[in-house]
């Protein structure tokens, strides 16, 4: 569990609210549900229009990473790298298949497999480099997909704001009917604006950020698996890798 992602939407929807408060406002009068629902909606149907469907599929499953990090730990791998390598120059490259059949990790497990089946050193750095920069692009353009939320969302507001003058426009002998609609035009200009800026673009921001870790991560097997189908030195290869743990 992210704590940090937690805490963060708390104290910055609490500050809004909390300084509402302050201000002597109450709750009730940000909470419109025809506001909410024109810049949600709204926003949806852009991202939808402009982002593919398996893009967008992709996008929707990386939102839990925000709460549940995928495990990144550069140490675990590093450990990983050392216990193949260790094994490999024991009871030989074969061995890497059993191995790579128990292999949680399929990015991982297909490095091992091409050990195993004897491909050359540089073959398997460009399939593995291959599949790194495909996954990671795949992945930053799901981040994306967040990121024209927060794009799309305070000009979608700024609609629901001229939506609700325009009622206002259409009911001035009827002063009833004009709360609601300055409400609605106030309210979505506060749900356009503060949707993008504490949830959209912070959840496609960090979304990079661990698409990137995970490359990064990636990376280190790829020149821990070369260095194994090489047969080299254990404290060779853990000097070269702790430079990706630093």
């Amino acid at each position: 569990m992210d704590i940090l992602s937690l805490v963060g939407i708390l104290i910055g929807f609490g500050a809004i609210i909390g300084g509402q408060a302050l201000e002597g406002g109450h709750l009730g009068s940000i909470m419109n549900a025809v506001a909410l629902m024109i810049v949600m909606g709204g926003t949806l149907g852009a991202v939808m229009l402009q982002t593919p469907l398996d893009t967008f599929l992709r996008a929707m499953k990386m939102l839990k990473w925000i709460f549940r990090t995928p495990e990144i730990s550069a140490e675990k791998q590093l450990d990983k790298i050392l216990e193949w390598n260790q094994i490999a120059r024991k009871e030989g490259l074969l061995r890497l298949e059993s191995l790579a059949e128990d292999e949680g990790d399929l990015f991982a497990q297909k490095g091992l497999q091409l050990i195993a089946d004897g491909a050359e050193p540089e073959l398997i750095r460009e399939i593995m480099e291959t599949d790194l920069y495909l996954q990671e692009d795949n992945d930053i353009e799901s981040a994306k997909v967040f990121e024209a939320m927060g794009g799309y969302s305070p000009t979608i507001g700024i609609i629901g704001a001229v939506l609700g003058l325009i009622h206002v426009m259409g009911n001035l002998a009827d002063p009833s009917a004009l709360g609601s609609g300055i409400a609605v035009a106030f309210v979505a200009t506060i749900y356009g604006v503060g949707l993008a800026n504490l949830l959209f673009l912070p959840i496609g921001n960090k979304l990079r950020t661990l698409v990137g870790r995970r490359s990064r991560i990636q990376m280190m097997l790829i020149d821990g698996l070369i260095s194994v189908a090489d047969g080299e030195n254990p404290r060779n290869i853990e000097s070269r890798l702790m430079g990706y743990l630093n």
